[in-house]
Protein backbone atom coordinates (compact mmCIF):
# COMPACT_ATOMS: atom_id res chain seq x y z
CA UNK A 1 0.00 0.00 0.00
CA UNK A 2 2.63 2.57 1.05
CA UNK A 3 4.97 2.32 -2.34
CA UNK A 4 8.52 5.00 -2.44
CA UNK A 5 5.88 6.46 -4.43
CA UNK A 6 3.43 7.32 -2.27
CA UNK A 7 6.25 7.99 0.79
CA UNK A 8 7.38 10.86 -1.53
CA UNK A 9 4.31 12.70 -1.96
CA UNK A 10 3.45 12.29 1.90
CA UNK A 11 7.15 14.17 3.02
CA UNK A 12 6.04 16.42 -0.27
CA UNK A 13 2.88 17.51 0.52
CA UNK A 14 3.39 18.46 4.38
CA UNK A 15 6.77 20.29 3.11
CA UNK A 16 4.88 22.24 0.23
CA UNK A 17 2.60 23.28 2.93
CA UNK A 18 5.12 24.00 5.00
CA UNK A 19 6.43 26.69 2.49
CA UNK A 20 5.80 29.95 4.77
CA UNK A 21 5.02 32.56 1.94
CA UNK A 22 3.96 35.38 4.24
CA UNK A 23 6.88 35.05 6.48
CA UNK A 24 9.29 34.86 3.62
CA UNK A 25 7.67 37.78 2.08
CA UNK A 26 7.81 39.95 5.02
CA UNK A 27 11.14 38.94 6.06
CA UNK A 28 12.64 39.61 2.64
CA UNK A 29 10.90 42.74 1.32
CA UNK A 30 9.97 44.64 4.39
CA UNK A 31 12.40 43.00 7.43
CA UNK A 32 9.79 42.64 9.45
CA UNK A 33 8.11 38.57 11.03
CA UNK A 34 4.15 39.06 10.00
CA UNK A 35 3.58 36.87 12.88
CA UNK A 36 4.75 40.37 15.17
CA UNK A 37 2.33 42.49 13.23
CA UNK A 38 -1.46 42.94 12.51
CA UNK A 39 -2.93 40.30 13.77
CA UNK A 40 -0.24 38.06 14.29
CA UNK A 41 -1.14 35.45 11.76
CA UNK A 42 0.81 34.24 8.98
CA UNK A 43 -1.34 34.17 6.35
CA UNK A 44 -2.75 35.89 3.44
CA UNK A 45 -5.47 38.40 5.19
CA UNK A 46 -2.56 39.76 7.62
CA UNK A 47 -0.49 40.33 4.88
CA UNK A 48 -2.53 42.31 2.82
CA UNK A 49 -3.67 44.42 5.75
CA UNK A 50 -0.21 44.98 7.24
CA UNK A 51 1.92 45.64 3.82
CA UNK A 52 -0.47 45.69 1.51
CA UNK A 53 -2.46 43.96 -1.46
CA UNK A 54 0.85 43.79 -3.60
CA UNK A 55 2.31 42.28 -1.18
CA UNK A 56 -0.62 40.10 0.30
CA UNK A 57 -1.67 38.61 -3.28
CA UNK A 58 0.88 36.67 -4.55
CA UNK A 59 0.92 35.16 -0.64
CA UNK A 60 -2.66 34.54 -1.09
CA UNK A 61 -1.87 32.75 -5.22
CA UNK A 62 0.64 30.64 -3.80
CA UNK A 63 -1.02 29.73 -0.72
CA UNK A 64 -3.86 28.30 -2.71
CA UNK A 65 -1.29 27.13 -5.49
CA UNK A 66 1.03 25.16 -3.14
CA UNK A 67 -2.15 22.63 -1.76
CA UNK A 68 -3.69 22.33 -4.91
CA UNK A 69 -0.18 20.94 -6.23
CA UNK A 70 -0.40 18.70 -2.87
CA UNK A 71 -3.71 16.99 -3.90
CA UNK A 72 -2.03 16.68 -7.71
CA UNK A 73 0.51 14.85 -6.24
CA UNK A 74 -1.71 12.16 -5.59
CA UNK A 75 -1.93 11.34 -9.56
CA UNK A 76 1.94 12.14 -10.53
CA UNK A 77 2.86 9.72 -7.49
CA UNK A 78 -0.08 7.07 -8.00
CA UNK A 79 -0.52 3.82 -6.66
CA UNK A 80 -1.60 1.52 -9.56
CA UNK A 81 -3.08 -0.66 -7.06
CA UNK A 82 -5.53 1.54 -5.00
CA UNK A 83 -9.42 1.84 -5.49
CA UNK A 84 -11.15 4.72 -6.91
CA UNK A 85 -12.07 5.08 -3.24
CA UNK A 86 -8.41 4.67 -1.74
CA UNK A 87 -7.15 7.20 -4.74
CA UNK A 88 -9.39 9.79 -3.47
CA UNK A 89 -8.91 9.50 0.32
CA UNK A 90 -5.17 9.50 -1.05
CA UNK A 91 -5.73 12.77 -2.63
CA UNK A 92 -7.37 13.71 0.56
CA UNK A 93 -4.80 13.05 2.63
CA UNK A 94 -2.25 15.07 0.64
CA UNK A 95 -4.33 18.06 0.60
CA UNK A 96 -4.50 17.47 4.04
CA UNK A 97 -0.88 17.62 5.03
CA UNK A 98 -0.48 20.33 3.22
CA UNK A 99 -3.12 22.29 5.08
CA UNK A 100 -1.04 20.71 8.13
CA UNK A 101 2.22 22.35 7.07
CA UNK A 102 0.81 25.67 6.43
CA UNK A 103 -0.74 25.98 10.07
CA UNK A 104 2.90 24.03 11.29
CA UNK A 105 5.71 24.64 9.51
CA UNK A 106 8.64 23.15 9.79
CA UNK A 107 10.36 26.13 7.81
CA UNK A 108 9.45 28.79 10.48
CA UNK A 109 9.48 27.79 13.28
CA UNK A 110 5.68 25.65 13.42
CA UNK A 111 4.16 28.97 13.54
CA UNK A 112 2.04 29.35 10.91
CA UNK A 113 -1.33 30.52 9.51
CA UNK A 114 -5.11 29.57 9.29
CA UNK A 115 -4.96 27.66 6.88
CA UNK A 116 -7.86 28.51 4.91
CA UNK A 117 -5.93 29.48 1.43
CA UNK A 118 -4.61 26.18 1.35
CA UNK A 119 -7.70 24.42 1.84
CA UNK A 120 -9.09 26.75 -0.59
CA UNK A 121 -6.48 24.96 -3.10
CA UNK A 122 -7.54 21.60 -1.85
CA UNK A 123 -11.46 22.53 -2.78
CA UNK A 124 -10.13 23.99 -6.06
CA UNK A 125 -8.54 20.30 -6.66
CA UNK A 126 -11.63 18.07 -5.48
CA UNK A 127 -14.66 19.80 -5.92
CA UNK A 128 -13.74 22.49 -8.56
CA UNK A 129 -17.85 23.05 -9.59
CA UNK A 130 -18.14 23.95 -5.86
CA UNK A 131 -15.77 26.33 -5.52
CA UNK A 132 -17.06 28.65 -7.38
CA UNK A 133 -19.91 29.04 -5.69
CA UNK A 134 -18.12 29.40 -2.16
CA UNK A 135 -16.29 31.47 -4.49
CA UNK A 136 -19.17 33.90 -4.95
CA UNK A 137 -20.78 33.05 -1.42
CA UNK A 138 -17.27 34.66 -0.09
CA UNK A 139 -17.20 37.39 -2.26
CA UNK A 140 -20.52 38.68 -1.70
CA UNK A 141 -20.33 38.24 2.17
CA UNK A 142 -16.98 40.14 2.36
CA UNK A 143 -18.13 43.40 -0.05
CA UNK A 144 -20.74 43.44 2.65
CA UNK A 145 -19.79 42.89 5.58
CA UNK A 146 -15.88 43.64 4.93
CA UNK A 147 -14.92 40.94 7.89
CA UNK A 148 -12.76 38.15 6.17
CA UNK A 149 -13.76 35.64 9.22
CA UNK A 150 -17.58 35.99 8.97
CA UNK A 151 -17.15 35.67 4.98
CA UNK A 152 -14.66 32.53 5.88
CA UNK A 153 -16.78 30.95 8.59
CA UNK A 154 -20.29 31.05 6.50
CA UNK A 155 -18.37 29.89 3.49
CA UNK A 156 -16.98 26.69 5.20
CA UNK A 157 -20.51 26.40 7.08
CA UNK A 158 -22.29 26.05 3.62
CA UNK A 159 -19.68 24.43 1.36
CA UNK A 160 -21.13 20.98 2.19
CA UNK A 161 -24.22 21.79 1.59
CA UNK A 162 -23.30 22.82 -1.93
CA UNK A 163 -21.26 19.96 -2.30
CA UNK A 164 -23.72 17.36 -1.27
CA UNK A 165 -26.91 19.36 -2.77
CA UNK A 166 -26.16 21.36 -5.44
CA UNK A 167 -23.36 19.28 -7.32
CA UNK A 168 -24.77 15.86 -5.96
CA UNK A 169 -21.21 15.03 -4.26
CA UNK A 170 -22.21 10.92 -3.60
CA UNK A 171 -18.12 9.90 -2.45
CA UNK A 172 -18.43 9.41 1.06
CA UNK A 173 -14.75 10.16 1.47
CA UNK A 174 -15.87 13.90 -0.16
CA UNK A 175 -18.44 14.52 2.23
CA UNK A 176 -16.44 13.92 5.22
CA UNK A 177 -13.92 15.98 3.86
CA UNK A 178 -16.50 18.98 3.22
CA UNK A 179 -18.26 18.80 6.29
CA UNK A 180 -14.56 18.57 8.42
CA UNK A 181 -14.11 22.02 6.26
CA UNK A 182 -16.98 23.39 7.72
CA UNK A 183 -15.53 22.21 11.45
CA UNK A 184 -11.89 23.23 10.94
CA UNK A 185 -12.69 26.89 9.59
CA UNK A 186 -14.56 27.88 12.62
CA UNK A 187 -12.19 26.20 14.70
CA UNK A 188 -9.80 27.89 13.56
CA UNK A 189 -11.54 31.56 13.80
CA UNK A 190 -11.96 31.20 17.15
CA UNK A 191 -9.71 33.88 18.55
CA UNK A 192 -11.90 35.92 16.18
CA UNK A 193 -15.01 34.61 16.93
CA UNK A 194 -14.37 35.97 20.41
CA UNK A 195 -13.58 39.11 19.18
CA UNK A 196 -16.75 38.98 16.32
CA UNK A 197 -18.91 38.85 19.99
CA UNK A 198 -17.04 41.41 21.59
CA UNK A 199 -17.37 43.66 18.75
CA UNK A 200 -13.63 44.59 18.30
CA UNK A 201 -13.56 42.07 14.85
CA UNK A 202 -11.88 44.61 12.73
CA UNK A 203 -12.74 45.23 9.18
CA UNK A 204 -11.36 44.17 5.80
CA UNK A 205 -9.35 47.43 4.07
CA UNK A 206 -9.05 46.51 0.57
CA UNK A 207 -6.44 49.91 0.71
CA UNK A 208 -3.07 50.63 1.20
CA UNK A 209 0.20 49.26 2.32
CA UNK A 210 0.64 50.51 5.64
CA UNK A 211 4.54 49.49 5.85
CA UNK A 212 6.77 50.32 3.45
CA UNK A 213 9.21 48.23 1.50
CA UNK A 214 13.07 48.31 3.71
CA UNK A 215 15.63 49.31 1.61
CA UNK A 216 18.29 46.34 1.16
CA UNK A 217 14.94 44.32 2.68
Amino acid sequence: MFTYQVILAIVLSYLLGSIPTSVWVGKWFFNLDIRTQGSGNAGATNTIRVFGIKAGLPVLLFDVFKAWLAVHLGTWFANPEYSANQEVIYRIILGGLAVLGHVYPVFAGFRGGKGVATLVGVIIALYPASFFVILICFSTLLASTRIVSVSSIISAFVFPFVAVFMFDERRMPLIILAIAVAVFVPYTHRENIKRLLNGTEKRFDFGKNRIKKQAGG
